[in-house]
C-alpha cells in the first residue's frame, strides 16, 4: 500500500519505475550460464538489486570484476558485522581474508539471510575470481588485505575522534573507491584516479549510511555498532544509544545535522572525480550512488525519524535517478537540487547552522559554475494541485485503454 500511495502522489514516478522493472529483467537475462558465475550475478541481485543493475551495463570483463570484488568485500563486511563472533576468532579471518578468496576449500559459516549464503557458497566466489584477468585479481586482493586489516583494527576500539571516524570509513569504503579506480584503469577505460579523490567517493557513501543506519546499528544484537564518533555525539548526549529516546529528539537531531554536515565535506571531490570520467557505463555506475547519497542526506537532515525507523528515498524518486543519469549536467542538476532541498530544511536554532548552510553553498556554487545546470530537469517538484495527480492517471488510463483495443 505504500508503494501504491507514493505512486498515487507521484504518478510522474510511473514511467521510471517500468523502466527499471524492465532493465532489471534484461539485466537478469545477461547472468552468465556458468553455475559459479549464475551463482555470483543472482546473488548481487540479492544483496543490492539497485547496484547489481548499474554493475551489468558495464562491458563483460569489467562487469565480472567489479561484481566479484563488490561480493568479496560484501563477504568481508559480513564477517565484520556478525557480532556473535569472539574477537580473537574474527579479527584473524579479517587480516587473512586476502588468502582465503585464493582458496575454494575455504569455508567459514557465518551472518544471516542471504549474507549467510554468501558465506556458505564461498567456494562459488574463489572459482570466479580465479578467472578473472591478473590485473583484476591484484587490485582486488590488495584492497581486499588493506580493508581487512583496517577491519581488524576497528573491531578492538571504538571510534573516538572525528579523524578515527574518517580512518575507519576509509578502510570500509574509501579503499572500495581506490580499488574500483585500479578496476577501471586495469580495463584501460579511464585513467588512474588520484587516491583522495577515490577516497572521497567512498568516504561520501559510507557515511551517508552510517547516517541513515543508526537505529539499525545501535539495536544490532547480541552487541550495538556503533560508529558514529564520540567527538560528535558527546556534545550532544552521555552515550550515543540516548539518542533513540523520544526525550532527547532535540539533541538527537541536532546531533545528526552536525553528521550530516560533516558528510557534506566530500562533495567538491566527488564532483571533481566524476568529471574526469570518460566511459558512460562507468560513469553511470560511479555517478547514481552519489546522487543517490546527497538525495538521502537531504531526507534525513533535521528529521527526527533516522532515530525512530529507515529513512530512504521513495523507490519512484530512485528510479528517476537511475533513468536520468547520462551526463554531468544530470549530476550538477542532481546535487543542485537536492542541497536546495536540504537548505530550505537548515534552521537558525540549530548548532551547526552557520557552517552546515556554507557547505551547502559552496556545493551549489561549483554546479553553477559548471555552466550545466540549465540542460536537466528538476529532480525538486513543487507542491502541485491534487487534479494535477488525477490528470496524470486519466492520460495513464486512457493510454492503457488504447494499447489494449488497438489490439484486438
Amino acid at each position: 500500500m505504500g508503494s501504491l500511495g507514493a505512486m498515487l502522489k507521484h504518478p510522474e514516478d510511473v514511467y521510471p519505475l517500468l523502466k527499471l522493472r524492465l532493465a532489471a529483467k534484461n539485466a537478469e537475462k545477461q547472468i552468465p550460464p556458468q553455475p559459479h558465475w549464475a551463482f555470483c550475478f543472482t546473488m548481487l541481485h540479492k544483496v543490492s538489486r539497485s547496484f547489481a543493475l548499474v554493475i551489468q551495463q558495464l562491458g563483460p570483463d569489467l562487469r565480472n570484476a567489479v561484481c566479484i570484488f563488490y561480493l568479496v568485500l560484501r563477504a568481508l563486511d559480513t564477517v565484520e558485522d556478525d557480532t556473535s563472533i569472539p574477537s580473537d576468532v574474527k579479527v584473524p579471518i579479517l587480516e587473512g581474508f586476502h588468502r582465503h578468496i585464493y582458496d575454494p576449500n575455504w569455508h567459514f559459516s557465518c551472518g544471516t539471510k542471504d549474507y549467510k549464503v554468501l558465506m556458505d557458497r564461498f567456494r562459488d566466489l574463489s572459482i570466479a575470481f580465479l578467472e578473472l584477468g591478473r590485473g583484476y585479481q591484484e587490485a582486488i586482493e590488495d584492497i581486499t588485505k588493506r580493508m581487512g586489516a583496517g577491519m581488524a583494527k576497528f573491531i578492538l576500539k571504538e571510534v573516538e575522534t572525528v579523524e578515527e571516524y574518517d580512518e575507519y570509513c576509509h578502510y570500509v569504503a574509501g579503499l572500495v573507491g581506490l580499488g574500483l579506480s585500479k578496476l577501471f584503469h586495469a580495463s584501460e577505460l579511464e585513467d588512474l584516479a588520484p587516491d583522495s579523490l577515490s577516497n572521497s567517493m567512498g568516504l561520501f557513501l559510507q557515511k551517508t549510511n552510517i547516517i541513515r543506519d543508526y537505529l539499525e546499528d545501535i539495536n544490532e544484537i547480541p552487541k550495538s555498532r556503533m560508529f558514529w564518533p564520540r567527538e560528535i555525539w558527546s556534545k550532544y548526549a552521555d552515550k550515543l544509544e540516548d539518542l533513540k529516546y523520544e526525550e532527547n529528539s532535540v539533541k538527537a537531531v541536532q546531533c545528526l545535522n552536525d553528521m550530516v554536515t560533516n558528510a557534506l565535506l566530500h562533495v567538491e571531490d566527488c564532483l571533481t572525480y566524476l568529471s574526469a570520467l570518460r566511459d558512460p557505463a562507468i560513469f553511470r555506475f560511479c555517478a547514481i550512488p552519489q546522487i543517490m547519497a546527497i538525495g538521502t542526506l537531504a531526507l534525513c537532515y533535521n528529521n527526527v525519524e533516522v532515530f525512530r525507523g529507515v529513512v530512504k528515498m521513495r523507490r519512484g524518486l530512485t528510479a528517476k535517478v537511475i533513468d536520468r543519469t547520462n551526463s554531468m549536467s544530470d549530476v550538477y542538476g542532481a546535487f543542485f537540487d537536492f542541497s536546495c532541498m536540504l537548505k530550505s530544511k537548515i534552521e537558525r536554532s540549530d548548532p551547526n547552522a552557520t557552517k552546515t548552510l556554507s557547505r551547502i553553498e559552496t556545493i551549489q556554487r561549483v554546479c553553477r559554475e559548471s555552466g550545466l545546470l540549465n540542460r536537466r530537469r528538476s529532480y525538486v517538484v513543487e507542491s502541485r494541485p491534487i487534479y494535477y495527480s488525477v490528470i496524470i492517471w486519466l492520460i495513464i488510463l486512457l493510454a492503457i485503454i488504447i494499447a489494449f483495443v488497438s489490439r484486438r
